[in-house]
């Protein structure tokens, strides 16, 4: 399927990105434990959020972006900058307790590669060590965008001292052209 399709499908099925496609087939890759308490980091539009309540429907979601999203029935959302995560009360109260954190952040790019991929890498090390205070000790994984630049191998050796088992994949629905990657972190 075409990445034209991919945005097509979305549309038609109510979703608000073509994201949710690859969320869907990561999950459906790695197949994680009973989902109940879902973290979505840099959540805007939504499209994974509405994936997830979808999917899990008693389960409970807190998603926290920077940028707007229109309201989902569900989700819990918090307009604020991740680095203020310890402020936000009703994420704080579950620290230690989430089953899946998923992060398909990425920053504004400049178009300066070298600045451009250390800023993709300092969010995703916050992604990840967010992931890592807030999961639960076992029965816990993350899902995180990614991209392949000189630093995919310190950030994934990185997750791969928090997390048991750490795997690398490109789901169906990216783009060819995209270097965007996703890691899989599961305790």
């Amino acid at each position: 399927m075409h990445a034209d399709n991919w945005a097509h499908k979305a549309k038609l099925m109510g979703y608000r990105s073509r994201a949710v496609f690859k969320l869907e087939e990561i999950l459906s890759k790695f197949k994680p434990n009973k989902i109940t308490t879902i973290l979505d980091l840099g959540s805007a539009p939504g499209g994974w959020s509405q994936f997830i309540i979808k999917k899990y429907p008693k389960s409970q979601v807190f998603a926290i972006d920077t940028l707007d999203m229109d309201s989902i029935k569900g989700i819990k959302f918090f307009k604020e900058n991740i680095e203020n995560i310890n402020d936000i009360e009703d994420i704080v109260k579950l620290k230690g307790k989430f089953d899946l954190v998923i992060s398909d952040i990425a920053p504004n790019l400049s178009g300066i590669k070298s600045v451009d991929d250390e800023n993709i890498f300092e969010l995703n090390l916050m992604s990840i060590n967010i992931a890592n205070k807030y999961s639960k000790d076992t029965n816990a994984a993350m899902i995180i965008k990614t991209f392949q630049n000189n630093n995919l191998k310190s950030l994934r050796k990185h997750m791969e001292l928090l997390f048991k088992i750490v795997q690398t994949y490109k789901p169906a629905a990216s783009k060819n052209k995209s270097a965007e990657i996703y890691l899989y972190g599961a305790r």
